[in-house]
């Protein structure tokens, strides 16, 4: 089997665990998550400690299956975190450990867990409707437009995820969006502050006045 291949059928498992668990949009929850973990029989271990470049890893042995998360992960990327390892279980269960992290992120086992977990998120038909309904041309998407197109489907694939689909589909130029880093800065200007954040805001100035 060819890498193409390969590739292909991690997209098609992503899109058949879809419809067995009846994931109908591109706004994919941690509940999601835990309720295919519980019926397929792996166990979750949130990790405390701190760990430089690991998000998460599979293990398969006398025990059972156990996907252990970095604790602290923001919510889109402990998502995906999810979603890669459940590809390891539904796939690569037989090897006694798959990790996750920046060292083996090149490795082809690594690239199909990331394509798997993308496509469970966030279907790239989808993505190419959804992109399509918006104008956007090829070669023309802008940080703006992925901030819009995330605010508008609630997807909780991240922006990381969203521009390298983006790129690698051509709507967007080659390291045009992976590069840039103030989505969050660009979401606020566009759509104000969350309310969390003012909310917080606003009780650290009374402690500080008082």
């Amino acid at each position: 089997m060819s890498r193409s291949q390969y590739f292909d059928q991690m997209k098609s498992l992503a899109r058949e665990i879809r419809t067995r668990y009846g994931l109908e949009s591109p706004r994919v929850l941690k509940s999601d998550l835990r309720r295919i973990y519980k019926d397929q029989g792996i166990k979750i271990d949130l990790w405390p400690h701190k760990l430089r470049t690991l998000r998460g890893a599979y293990f398969n042995d006398e025990f059972g299956a156990t996907v252990m998360l970095a604790k602290d992960l923001p919510d889109d990327p402990m998502i995906f975190t999810m979603g890669h390892e459940l590809k390891h279980h539904l796939v690569d269960s037989a090897a006694p450990l798959a990790f996750c992290d920046k060292t083996n992120e090149s490795k082809e086992i690594e690239i199909g867990a990331e394509i798997f977990a993308a496509e469970l998120i966030y279907p790239e038909h989808d993505f190419i409707t959804d992109m399509q309904k918006m104008g956007v041309k090829m070669a023309a998407c802008k940080p703006e437009i992925l901030v819009r197109l995330k605010h508008a489907t609630k997807t909780t694939l991240s922006y990381a995820g969203l521009s390298k689909r983006a790129e690698f589909l051509g709507f967007a130029a080659p390291n045009s969006l992976q590069s840039y880093n103030a989505w969050k800065k660009l979401e606020e200007s566009i759509f104000g502050v969350p309310l969390y954040k003012q909310l917080l805001a606003r009780k650290r100035a009374q402690s500080t006045a008082s």
